[in-house]
C-alpha cells in the first residue's frame, strides 16, 4: 500500500513538473483540478480571448467601435479650435453632422465648424 502511494505522489510531481515546462506561448488562462464524479482530473485551459486577430463579424465589430471612438466629440472639436488659435472656444452647436465652435481671434468673433468624422475636419471656417 505505501509504494501505490509513493507511486502516486512521485506521479503526480513529475506531471506538475511538466506542466511547469509547458511555454509561455500556450497562454494557459488556468490550470484546473478536479476532484468529481468520474474520478480526479487535471488540465489546462487556454483561450484567445485577448487576441486581436479576429476574424468575420467579430473583427467588424471591433473595428467599427475603434471608429466610434475616434469619431469628433465636442471636446476634441474645442482643443482642436484652440489648437487653430481660437481663445475662450466653446462649442455652441452639436449637430448630427457638425459641431460649432466659437471663441476670438484677432480680437474678431470667429466661428469654426467641424464635421462629425474622424480627426474633425473643418467644414467651415
Amino acid at each position: 500500500m505505501l509504494n501505490k502511494i509513493k507511486t502516486a505522489v512521485l506521479s503526480a510531481l513529475i506531471g506538475i513538473g511538466t506542466l511547469a515546462a509547458v511555454p509561455a506561448t500556450a497562454s494557459a488562462d488556468g490550470l484546473y483540478l478536479n476532484f468529481g464524479g468520474d474520478g480526479p482530473r487535471l488540465g489546462i485551459q487556454a483561450s484567445d480571448h485577448g487576441n486581436r486577430h479576429w476574424r468575420g463579424d467579430r473583427h467588424d465589430e471591433w473595428r467599427r467601435d475603434r471608429d466610434w471612438r475616434r469619431m469628433c466629440t465636442p471636446g476634441r472639436a474645442v482643443d482642436k479650435a484652440e489648437r487653430m488659435g481660437l481663445r475662450r472656444a466653446r462649442v455652441v452647436d452639436v449637430g448630427r453632422h457638425t459641431i460649432r465652435v466659437a471663441g476670438r481671434k484677432y480680437n474678431q468673433r470667429v466661428v469654426v465648424v467641424f464635421g462629425r468624422d474622424r480627426n474633425c475636419p473643418v467644414v467651415y471656417r
